[in-house]
């Protein structure tokens, strides 16, 4: 796993975070959170996710998103975790975006990680697509990973190979910059584009999914944990952040409207700016600053 570490700085050490960002993000996308947490005195530490970004690739080319479960990832952070973790200074924070967010509570869930805090940036607890029930949902992609091969792209990237669809940009926030931001670091490290995920990618996500809204699963984790969503998300359902902010026993949420869209932690100065106060009130109340 690729992965950057930036040490925390002042004289009074803050403690540890590990981000990871979500589906076909890489950790460039996120510098500016990074050193925000970076200059609070957080000792930091990013990754990307095996088999994307500048972690390789496990399907068939060099842009479709491939897994063969999502169990996979739950154990690579949870073997990444306990040596991040004896190797960092206390308390030890996860924060995560979309895919990592689901990641991180099937980790939670299964206590594979013992984090002191949790944040979740609009986690993909369910995703957006047809309003039909979970077990259809699951039951269609289980059948298209059989009718063909489960490593074909389970949805068209653009019309010409490669180019960005035109309305990505709408789906994932408001800010210009910082979008073009995204767009440099593609431009300059071809690495770490990514396109569509996989039709196997889409079974696992909706197996994964059942598993948390399984009875009595969020409602087993015993860590605090702050969600921060929108409901002008068109790629995650808001829903499903809302409902797992009350099922967890220590959850809490930040929600934003119409003036936020997917990518919360990158949009204009004052959604991002009411995002990221919102998780250091947050950090302040449930891990204070070591003594």
């Amino acid at each position: 796993m690729r992965r950057i570490d930036w040490p925390g700085v002042g004289a009074e050490k803050r403690g540890s975070i590990l981000f990871l960002p979500g589906r076909t993000d890489f950790f460039e996308k996120y510098l500016e959170s990074l050193e925000e947490w970076h200059r609070a005195g957080w000792a930091v530490t990013a990754a990307d996710w095996r088999g994307q970004a500048g972690s390789g690739r496990l399907g068939n080319d060099d842009v479709t998103g491939h897994v063969e479960d999502f169990g996979d990832w739950v154990a690579d952070l949870s073997y990444f975790w306990r040596a991040w973790k004896r190797s960092t200074p206390g308390p030890h924070v996860l924060i995560s975006h979309s895919m990592g967010g689901h990641i991180v509570t099937r980790a939670l869930v299964e206590k594979t990680v013992d984090p002191d805090a949790v944040v979740l940036s609009a986690p993909m607890l369910e995703m957006a697509g047809p309003p039909l029930p979970l077990a259809i949902l699951h039951s269609v992609a289980r059948l298209m990973t059989r009718i063909g091969s489960p490593q074909r792209q389970a949805w068209k990237w653009s019309e010409k190979p490669g180019e960005m669809p035109s309305r990505r940009r709408d789906l994932l926030t408001h800010d210009d910059a910082r979008y073009e931001d995204e767009l440099y670091w593609r431009e300059n490290r071809p690495y770490l584009i990514m396109g569509p995920g996989s039709w196997r990618w889409v079974e696992q996500a909706y197996a994964s999914i059942r598993k948390l809204e399984a009875p009595g699963a969020m409602e087993r984790v015993n860590v605090p944990v702050l969600i921060i969503s929108t409901s002008n998300d068109k790629l995650v359902k808001h829903e499903a952040a809302v409902r797992a902010s009350t099922r967890l026993p220590h959850g809490e949420l930040v929600a934003f409207g119409d003036e936020a869209r997917h990518e919360i932690l990158r949009e204009i100065p004052a959604v991002r700016h009411r995002a990221m106060q919102a998780i250091s009130e947050f950090l302040n109340r449930v891990v204070p600053r070591p003594k």
